[in-house]
């Protein structure tokens, strides 16, 4: 027998073609080719869902963001009108404030003058019921009898009228 029969690469590659002969027989590679498009395609069935739910974040993160942006905006203006009622309600309480203080010195006015013109009437009460008393006093002493008591009745009316 010849030594290169003896060889194990050659048994090797005996049983390899052998193999290789019965996997084609068979149709094991149809079936592993089979195998392997399907796997394709189920990856490349994976990769589509995978860029259709990327396009569809990256078109709900758009919008959300287009939602944040009105949000802030609103937000802003609902500050802005806000400050401006704030402003209109700090000026209106400061006219009411004035107004307030206004009638409140108008009618510490008024009680004074009403307080005033009441002292000037009793000064002048006084000063006339001095004064009456006084000219009672110098006419009794200087005018006696019934001509004294007439004179003295006639300056008591004159003065009270001037007085009162």
């Amino acid at each position: 027998m010849p030594n290169w029969l003896l060889e194990a690469e050659l048994w090797v590659a005996v049983a390899f073609a052998v193999f290789l002969i019965i996997v084609f027989r068979f149709g094991v590679h149809r079936s592993l080719l089979g195998m392997l498009d399907q796997r394709s395609a189920k990856i490349q069935a994976e990769l589509d869902e995978a860029k259709r739910l990327k396009d569809e974040a990256e078109r709900l993160l758009a919008e959300y963001q287009q939602k944040a942006r009105e949000a802030e905006n609103e937000a802003k203006a609902i500050v802005a009108q806000a400050n401006t009622e704030a402003k209109q309600i700090a000026a209106d309480a400061k006219t009411r404030l004035e107004e307030f203080i206004s009638r409140r010195t108008k009618m510490a006015e008024t009680k004074i003058a009403q307080a005033e013109t009441q002292a000037m009437a009793e000064v002048r009460a006084a000063a006339a019921d001095a004064a009456v008393k006084a000219a009672e006093v110098i006419v009794a002493e200087t005018a006696k009898g019934q001509d004294g008591k007439a004179l003295l009745d006639n300056a008591i009316k004159d003065v009270k009228a001037r007085l009162g």
